[in-house]
């Protein structure tokens, strides 16, 4: 897949990015170059190869699941700016 100015122009105009004219054709080259480079990706034989999420072989240390007494509630909420009825206070995020 070629990249042109024009789709580069389309592109920077979605993803409202304004750029000067004289650099879309550069921009091109450069998006054509990665471009590729990632199909040079398709010529790797991954055949037999296993997915995986990293390249260490290592299991998360894991905590007794145990039932623990729950925390005390006053000495937790002296820490907080603003609590009431047991309960932090925080600023409304959401419209």
């Amino acid at each position: 897949m070629a990249i042109d100015a024009a789709t580069v122009k389309k592109v920077a105009s979605l993803a409202r990015i304004r750029e000067p004219d004289e650099r879309l054709e550069t921009l091109a080259a450069e998006l054509n170059g990665i471009l590729a480079w990632i199909e040079q990706l398709n010529e790797v034989d991954t055949e037999g190869v296993e997915p995986m999420t990293s390249v260490v072989d290592a299991k998360l240390p894991l905590r007794e699941d145990v039932v623990s007494e729950p925390g005390d509630s006053v000495r937790i909420l002296a820490n907080a700016p603003k609590a009431a009825r047991g309960f932090f206070i925080v600023p409304k995020v959401v419209e």
